[in-house]
């Protein structure tokens, strides 16, 4: 008889929000504080996420002061300078695991992306294994959304000598190296969107506000 896998639980995980990009495409500055309908983008992750984590911190460069009204722990790249998605991963390894030894994993989300799954902490526990190293990578439509992703913590010294050492900043390059599995989630009903619907450039923008404007309404 196959031996009961031990179940990741949610009160072992610690969110991540990446709000460091430079965001050139939508003009620079920090999209995640740009208002979409009486509140920040970032107000709306964070209402998103707390509901599924217990404890949350923001990853970003620059003035942490900046982020103040929000109450949480602003924790930068702890290498390179504005090193891509995997920087933010190693930086909210690096907190939980000299801050919150109680964590295991750490769940990263893209501080651009207000409409992601609310069962996705839930979902990406469930696909692992509490007691063995193995990253969970979201997907919808058959496209895997690398930046929403369950870390262990356990990586994090391997994830940091691959970034110090000049290695691909691409998050799945650093998966293959890894045990790792895909969870697909569909598409959002209430906004007919993809769930990983992101606000990359102005016309995302619009198609955000948009989108939360008709649900008010």
């Amino acid at each position: 008889m196959m031996a009961k896998r031990n179940a990741l639980t949610i009160d072992r995980v610690m969110g991540c929000v990446l709000a460091g990009g430079q965001s050139r495409r939508m003009g620079g500055g920090d999209k995640s504080l740009l208002d979409i309908g009486g509140k920040s983008m970032l107000d709306v992750i964070l209402a998103r996420l707390s509901g599924q984590v217990p404890e949350i911190v923001l990853n970003a460069n620059g003035d942490p002061e900046r982020f103040a009204q929000f109450g949480l722990p602003v924790v930068p790249d702890p290498v390179g300078e504005f090193a891509g998605p995997l920087a933010g991963v190693l930086a909210g390894l690096t907190y939980a695991d000299h801050h919150v030894p109680a964590v295991s994993h750490v769940i990263s989300v893209a501080g651009d992306t207000p409409f992601f799954p609310t069962n996705l902490v839930e979902r990406l526990c469930a696909s692992v294994p509490a007691d063995t190293p193995v990253i969970a990578l979201a997907s919808s439509s058959s496209k895997l959304h690398p930046v929403f992703g369950l870390w262990p913590v356990s990586l994090k010294d391997d994830l940091h000598q691959w970034l110090d050492t000049g290695q691909s900043g691409k998050v799945l390059a650093f998966v293959d190296r890894h045990d790792s599995v895909e969870v697909a989630f569909e598409l959002d009903q209430a906004t007919g969107l993809d769930p990983f619907f992101n606000a990359n450039k102005p016309d995302d923008l619009a198609t955000v506000r948009n989108t939360l404007s008709a649900r008010i309404t």
